[in-house]
């Protein structure tokens, strides 16, 4: 019997399982893949919205309760980060309007590894088959094991913490778009919604079909492998211009880029051209992202990778673009030399890049690559998970990439949430 049982070893899971553990109690970890640590292992920066103004100012849609927690428990996230012996860079600034710090992730799954190994237990290559479900209440799970037998795990307190559902086509079809079925996965490859189908048996509630997705802007035609999965994206968008087949801008590129990639998918084929100039390319292509990230060529990595890449000399150029690149070209030629004279932005839109007024363009075809999903369970402030009706089902939590109800259309931050309702999880197993 435990205090804490958790499905899922990455941030949220281990997070969760560590305070448990701190906390006096005992946890078990069920991690569906050979290693710890899910999609966390890929980032590197523990970050949020600075005050609750700026959080509602951009994710105006999200749940009040789980936005006000995930500011206002920040800062007791970044210490537990360094009490488990990780040091947490100086504070940044993040995608304009957030705020965090750079630190080792696998140094801090390691350390929560060493944590619950003092009272716990992790097993790996496993995953629960079913719930167990006790007139309402949740006492464990059933637990399938590598080498195909099961295990019956009885706990105070069960977390999903599977890391959401981006590694199945059908549910990314379902929950997030059509189109989404063939995205790449910029992810680990087993978060494949286990937590979503456990929870959906238990009678939770799912938050929002189009509350979209976080991810980011890949180059079309390369082969996305997990060592690329920072190196190759896209993250200058905010300061290029994104067509879609048309010739059209069909979004304000401005605004951030995660958001420029939820608004590729809903495109015909969900491709586009993404162009920039000669101050883009020393500014941004082959600067850092985020004050202290490393900077590399990124042009010069997707064309090494055989990505349909090109450098025009003009605006002009476009107009005389291959027809079996499938574009506009004269429709773009004729916006990029508007947004090289400066003009203002046009009709329903709120803000323009700069100028594009440096010669020559660097152009890019993105597509967009998921990373998790905003749709998933439904859980109050304490990380409870809330049934159709709006109570609590007794037992239950949820943390991460599974949950849904924070974010709708926005983001502010992966890691920060993860850390935050995984603690907030592993306190609800200790009252229990």
């Amino acid at each position: 019997m435990f205090d804490l049982l958790v499905l899922g070893g990455g941030i949220a899971g281990m997070t969760a399982a560590a305070t448990t553990v701190r906390g006096g109690g005992s946890a078990m970890v069920v991690e569906k893949g050979p290693l710890l640590g899910g999609s966390g292992q890929y980032a590197g920066y523990i970050w949020t919205a600075p005050d609750h103004d700026v959080m509602d100012r951009v994710n105006p849609g999200g749940d009040l309760g789980l936005k006000r927690a995930l500011v206002d428990d920040f800062d007791d996230a970044v210490q537990w980060i360094g009490s488990l012996g990780v040091s947490c860079g100086k504070r940044v600034p993040v995608i304009g309007y957030g705020r965090g710090h750079r630190f080792d992730t696998a140094h801090y799954v390691d350390g929560c590894r060493h944590v619950v190994r003092e009272n716990g237990v992790i097993v790996t290559e496993a995953s629960a088959r079913r719930l167990l479900l006790d007139d309402g209440v949740v006492r464990g799970a059933e637990i399938g094991l590598a080498d195909g037998s099961a295990r019956t795990v009885e706990a105070t307190a069960t977390l999903l913490a599977t890391g959401g559902f981006q590694a199945d086509p059908e549910l990314r079809a379902r929950y997030l778009h059509e189109q989404a079925r063939d995205v790449e996965l910029r992810s680990n490859p087993f978060s494949s919604g286990d937590g979503l189908r456990l929870a959906i048996e238990a009678g939770a509630a799912i938050g929002s079909e189009g509350a979209g997705f976080y991810g980011h802007l890949i180059p079309s035609g390369v082969a996305l492998e997990p060592e690329l999965f920072v190196d190759i994206t896209l993250y200058y968008s905010e300061h290029a211009a994104l067509f879609n087949l048309a010739g059209e801008r069909f979004v304000d590129e401005t605004a951030a880029d995660h958001l420029t990639a939820m608004a590729l998918l809903d495109q015909p084929e969900a491709r586009g051209l993404l162009v920039t100039d000669a101050r883009g390319y020393r500014e941004w292509i082959t600067g850092a992202y985020v004050e202290g990230a490393d900077s590399l060529d990124k042009f010069a990595l997707a064309r090494s990778r055989g990505a349909r890449c090109v450098v025009a000399d003009s605006a002009s150029d476009f107009a005389e673009m291959p027809a079996e690149w499938g574009y506009d070209g004269p429709k773009i030629a004729e916006e990029l030399g508007r947004l090289a004279r400066g003009e203002s932005a046009g009709p329903g839109r709120e803000s323009d890049p700069r100028a594009l007024d440096e010669p020559p363009y660097y152009v890019v075809e993105a597509r967009p690559a998921v990373t998790f999903p905003f749709t998933g369970v439904r859980i109050d402030p304490r990380a409870r998970v809330l049934s159709s009706s709006g109570a609590p089902i007794p037992g239950l939590f949820a943390a991460g990439a599974d949950i849904g109800g924070l974010y709708e259309r926005a983001y502010a931050g992966g890691l920060a949430p993860a850390i935050v309702f995984g603690r907030r999880a592993a306190a609800g197993s200790l009252v229990n």
